[in-house]
């Protein structure tokens, strides 16, 4: 949100804030949130590199389409694990998955 914007709405007494403190999430808990996202935006990077579906994915990694829907959008039901490993099938490696993390 732009500085003006926000003076804007701090004279009409709204307070802005960010997710980790509206939400009352520790250091760690934001960390994992983020790692999760990140995961998940370079699976859908890779998925569309390699120019395949999610029905495709789905099929490589023995899922459902509607579950691989779940994983790139880091749905709660997912898990780090599963993003790892659906990563891994796209034939990505563990230097990749770091350099993902790194440059989120």
């Amino acid at each position: 949100m732009d500085a003006e914007k926000k003076k804007r709405l701090a004279e009409k007494g709204w307070v802005s804030t960010s997710i980790q403190d509206f939400l009352g999430l520790a250091p760690d808990e934001m960390a994992y949130i983020e790692l999760k996202l990140q995961l998940s935006r370079e699976l859908r990077a890779r998925r569309n590199e390699k120019g395949l579906t999610q029905a495709a994915l789905a099929e490589l990694i023995k899922s459902s389409q509607s579950r691989v829907a779940k994983m790139e959008k880091s749905d709660a039901t997912v898990s780090v694990d599963l993003l790892v490993r659906s990563l891994f099938a796209l034939d990505a490696t563990v230097e990749d998955i770091a350099q993902a993390l790194t440059t989120a």
